[in-house]
């Protein structure tokens, strides 16, 4: 199945699903107040340019974010002003 035969209510369903699979893993190496959609933002912030990609590459995407990459997303978020919600 790709992006383009799912319905946005169930590719949201599912980006949440890994995303919080994500956030799992972020918990048991110690980030405790990581959400689901603070991984999303740093995921989907270089997708800005050039769209949604194939469902592979953004389930492989959010599934190899290393949580030095997602602490380097953050602070230049901190720097440019962007809340933490």
């Amino acid at each position: 199945m790709g992006i383009e035969s799912m319905s946005d209510k169930e590719l949201a369903s599912m980006i949440e699903m890994i995303c919080s699979s994500k956030v799992e893993e972020f918990r048991m190496i110690g980030y405790e107040y990581v959400t689901s959609d603070d991984i999303w933002d740093c995921v989907s912030s270089k997708y800005e340019k050039q769209g949604i990609p194939s469902l592979h590459k953004l389930v492989n995407d959010i599934l190899s974010l290393k949580a030095t990459s997602f602490m380097n997303y953050m602070t230049i978020s901190a720097y440019k002003g962007s809340p933490f919600d």
